[in-house]
C-alpha cells in the first residue's frame, strides 16, 4: 500500500469499550495542532464485549477514525501488524488500548525523530515511573534484565506499547506472536538503531489486565531463545548498485 499520509496510530484492542472513546479524543487532542496527516486505526482482536459497536459508533464523528476487526483472536502482535499493513502513514506510532500510554507524547517522539539520526528508525517510549502493581513492575524489571543480558539490545523497556518506527523496516522484520516485545532488538537485528524516550505512564482506568505475571514469562522466555537464534543468525550486508 503507498504510504500517503505522515503518521499512523496503529491501537490493538481486546475488551476494551470502555477505554476506545476517552482514547481517540486524546489522540485527536494530541495529533490535530500538528502541522502533519494523521489517521487512527483501532484493531479489535475479536472481543467478546461490545468494543466494536462501539468503535462503529464513533466513526461517523471521526473521520480519520479507521476500524479493523479479527473475525478470531489472534493476539497483540498480529493485531499490531494488521494495523500496520493496513495504514496509510510512513511512520507508525503505537498505543495499547488500556489507556496506560498517553497520546500526549507522541508528539514527543516526532520530536526526537526529527532532530535525531536518520539511522534510528525505532523511538521506543522508557515508562520511566510505571502505574502498574508492584508484583508486574518485579516482574517487568527482571525479564528485562534477562531479555537485556541475551538479546544486549540496550533499551531499558521493551514493554511499553507506546512507539514510533518507520513502517517499511517494520513490515520488513520477521513477524511471530509476541513480537512487538522484542522490537528493539528485532530493528537492531536488521541494521537500523533504536533511541528510548521517557514517556508518561497511567493507572489502567476500566477493563482488566490481558496478561498474568505467570504466564507471560513462560512465553518469554521461549521467544528469547527464539530471538537469540535470529540474531545469531543474520548477517548485515551493505549493497551498491552500479550505475
Amino acid at each position: 500500500m503507498d504510504s500517503s499520509l505522515d503518521l499512523s496510530v496503529v491501537v490493538p484492542v481486546h475488551n476494551e469499550r470502555d477505554n476506545v472513546s476517552p482514547l481517540l479524543l486524546e489522540i485527536e487532542a494530541a495529533l490535530g495542532p500538528l502541522s502533519l496527516s494523521w489517521e487512527a486505526l483501532f484493531v479489535d482482536d475479536h472481543s467478546r464485549d461490545d468494543t466494536l459497536a462501539v468503535l462503529r459508533a464513533l466513526k461517523p464523528a471521526h473521520p480519520q477514525l479507521r476500524v479493523l476487526h479479527h473475525r478470531s483472536q489472534s493476539g497483540q502482535s498480529k493485531a499490531v501488524r494488521t494495523g500496520v499493513k493496513a495504514a496509510r502513514g510512513r511512520w507508525i506510532a503505537t498505543l495499547d488500548g488500556d489507556g496506560q500510554n498517553d497520546p500526549a507524547d507522541i508528539p514527543g517522539l516526532l520530536a526526537a525523530r526529527d532532530s535525531g539520526d536518520p539511522r534510528v528508525k525505532l523511538y521506543a517510549g522508557w515508562r520511566v515511573q510505571r502505574k502498574d502493581s508492584g508484583s508486574k513492575r518485579w516482574a517487568s524489571k527482571f525479564a528485562n534484565a534477562v531479555r537485556s543480558r541475551l538479546l544486549r539490545d540496550e533499551t531499558p523497556d521493551t514493554g511499553c506499547g507506546l512507539k514510533l518506527f518507520e513502517r517499511e523496516v517494520f513490515l520488513d522484520l520477521p513477524y511471530f506472536d509476541h513480537m512487538h516485545r522484542y522490537l528493539p532488538a528485532l530493528v537492531k537485528r536488521a541494521g537500523w538503531q533504536c533511541l528510548s524516550v521517557p514517556v508518561n505512564h497511567r493507572e489502567r482506568t476500566a477493563g482488566k489486565s490481558k496478561y498474568g505475571n505467570l504466564g507471560r514469562a513462560w512465553v518469554g522466555l521461549r521467544d528469547l531463545r527464539g530471538v537469540a537464534w535470529l540474531i545469531q543468525r543474520s548477517k548485515i550486508t551493505a549493497v551498491d548498485e552500479l550505475e
